[in-house]
């Protein structure tokens, strides 16, 4: 069944990149019941395994199927960081969508505290401060050696100094089941490019 709904989800996902990109759709099944469900979804894209674009939704609100398409689209043409997907990049691009659990608040009484209870490669973080927010997927984690200098750059990510910490600040987790296209049985579109 995992495997089902991972190569559903990247197929609705490169064929809303594909929509876009006005080429032909690979036919994505659509019509499961769970799609309608409401779900919240990252979409990553990676061009010859460098970021690409990633856009996604912390708390699920619209139906799963919504949301990952838009997701998808937003990540291939709408990420600030950088410029709208070409077709001629559509052959390097590896689509990975997260399914994200609902969040749970992290209750801590200081930065230490909360440090303790962060569980590297296993939760997502959302650090938020006033309106200044920020979150990594779990697998952010690789990138960073221990959970002080995932947490550092958090906090800039979120526009806040790496040293600054207030007691005002709130942390919530998350976890996620992660579908990597490459890891799953997903047909490849042909003659693209």
């Amino acid at each position: 069944m995992c495997e089902t709904v991972g190569s559903t989800l990247i197929a609705i996902a490169q064929d809303s990149i594909l929509d876009g990109l006005g080429q032909p759709l690979r036919g994505a099944d659509e019509q499961q019941p769970w799609l309608q469900e409401q779900g919240a979804t990252f979409v990553t894209l990676n061009h010859r395994q460098q970021l690409r674009g990633c856009i996604g939704s912390l708390q699920a609100y619209r139906a799963l199927l919504t949301d990952v398409k838009a997701n998808a689209v937003a990540a291939a043409f709408h990420d600030p960081r950088f410029p709208p997907l070409q077709m001629g990049e559509w052959n390097d691009i590896e689509i990975e969508v997260s399914l994200l659990s609902a969040l749970e608040p992290v209750v801590f009484e200081s930065e230490l505290h909360a440090l303790e209870q962060l569980r590297p490669g296993v939760d997502g973080v959302v650090l938020q401060f006033g309106t200044q927010r920020s979150t990594f997927l779990p697998q952010v984690w690789g990138h960073f050696s221990d959970a002080e200098a995932f947490l550092r750059q958090l906090k800039q990510k979120a526009g806040l100094p790496a040293g600054f910490w207030h007691e005002n600040i709130a942390l919530q987790r998350y976890t996620v089941e992660k579908f990597r296209q490459r890891d799953l049985t997903v047909t490849a579109v042909e003659g693209m490019g």
